[in-house]
């Protein structure tokens, strides 16, 4: 690579094009507009979950891109967009129900802010002091456990959703279970036996026929409430979305500014995982890449935003097309920009159901909690280990059952129980004489 700041990206029209390469223009387009519908079903129905403004997370996943493409010079090929991670500590900070609209913003702003203070300072101490001991700090069995424990803690939200549940209606109803049930078998369908790159858009797709599916149900059969397309007709088609400004609140900061440790944990696969596939070693990028997400997620927050992560969607868009050039990220910011400035846009995803969004949420957070296991499998974990056993064991229990503490006057929820406990646990296991005895390369 170059020694300038950005890379001086060479054309290439065949073959593997790596970060430094590109393709020609119209090709290059067209890869952007790949990865924006890639990133388009997570980055969408995170903020939907939350309560938030889509329209304002999506045009700040382009500006989160740009920021982050500029922190790490152009080096690392990644897309940013809206963070699960969020979910569950937004949620609980704001009082808010699951894809109904957050009253409480304001709140959940102050917490995505400092958590992205955090992460950036975190990626700062990397930067000068080297990544090493990120690695040792959480190796791949905590890493896994902290992924998990996100999914397992989001369960009842997804399951609510897809329920019906309402604050007027606790016992939901048959026909929203019927509708999400359908929804993830769509998305199963795409995910399994779609021709080619359509199978890289699970969620977007079987949304869509979940979406289908509840219109002839409740539209044209009359079997549940119609979806009402009014807000679509009456937005304009360009438009500034609809900013808010934080609060900073104890409270809500100390239950949303850990989920910092878990974007860590998270970018850190990330970047890993695209330096196997470009064979490239990016592990000096990873204070550079902690603080651009970082700055990405406070100027989000800033106005409105969801927090942001490097997301693996358009990791398996490059994977199935080998394109990595770093360029293509600047090209889907764009047309990210311009869907965040459309109203329209921004109504019509108003209009998704509920019990589709249920039926997305199953998989979108069972994928979240899967993915654990993928990592301790690609990093040959050694369960029979006591130390790696009980680390897991534990960590699983306090997502899974929303494990509250109070400390000094600030409350973890179940993420933060999870991640810290993970962390704090496994150190302390490893001081006894017998782990020390029983060395292993993926503890």
């Amino acid at each position: 690579m170059s020694d300038s700041f950005l890379p001086r990206w060479s054309l290439k029209t065949e073959g593997i094009i790596m970060p430094d390469e590109r393709l020609p223009t119209g090709q290059m387009i067209v890869v952007g507009l790949q990865h924006v519908v890639a990133m388009f079903g997570a980055t969408v129905l995170a903020p939907i979950l939350m309560g938030f403004d889509p329209n304002v997370s999506i045009l700040f996943s382009g500006l989160a891109t740009i920021i982050f493409f500029f922190v790490v010079g152009g080096r690392v090929p990644s897309y940013l967009g809206s963070s699960f991670a969020f979910i569950g500590p937004v949620l609980v900070a704001t009082g808010a129900s699951v894809g109904s609209p957050n009253g409480n913003i304001p709140l959940a702003l102050g917490g995505i802010i400092a958590a992205g203070a955090l992460y950036f300072l975190i990626g700062l101490v990397v930067q000068l002091a080297g990544h090493r001991w990120i690695e040792r700090l959480m190796p791949p069995v905590v890493t896994g456990a902290i992924v998990a424990a996100i999914g397992l803690v989001l369960a009842p939200i997804a399951i609510n959703s897809a329920s019906g549940v309402t604050p007027d209606n606790q016992a939901g109803s048959d026909f929203a279970r019927w509708i999400a049930l359908a929804t993830v078998v769509a998305v199963g369908f795409v995910a399994v036996y779609a021709p080619g790159t359509m199978r890289r858009l699970p969620v977007l797709i079987g949304g869509a026929a979940g979406y289908l599916i509840y219109y002839i149900c409740a539209n044209i059969l009359g079997l549940g409430q119609p979806i009402d397309f009014t807000k679509i007709g009456q937005a304009a088609w360009f438009g500034l979305p609809t900013f808010q400004s934080p609060v900073f609140d104890a409270r809500a900061i100390s239950l949303i500014a850990p989920v910092a440790i878990i974007l860590v944990a998270e970018n850190l696969g990330h970047i890993k995982a695209i330096g196997a596939m470009t064979g490239r070693n990016l592990d000096p990028y990873l204070g550079r890449a902690f603080m651009g997400d970082g700055l990405a997620t406070m100027l989000s927050g800033a106005a409105g935003g969801t927090g942001m992560t490097t997301y693996a969607e358009n990791m398996g868009v490059m994977a199935v097309t080998r394109i990595y050039s770093t360029l293509v990220f600047i090209i889907a910011a764009g047309f990210a920009l311009l869907l965040g400035l459309s109203p329209k846009f921004g109504a019509f995803i108003g209009t998704i159901p509920g019990p589709v969004l249920g039926g997305l949420s199953i998989v979108v957070f069972g994928l979240i909690a899967a993915t654990a296991g993928r990592i301790w499998v690609e990093n040959r974990v050694d369960f029979s280990n006591p130390r790696n056993l009980i680390t897991v064991a534990v960590a699983l229990v306090l997502g899974a059952g929303n494990f509250k503490l109070n400390v000094g006057g600030f409350t973890l929820d179940g993420i933060g129980t999870a991640t810290f406990g993970a962390i704090i646990l496994y150190h302390i296991l490893r001081m006894t004489p017998e782990t020390a005895e029983r060395p292993h390369p993926a503890e």
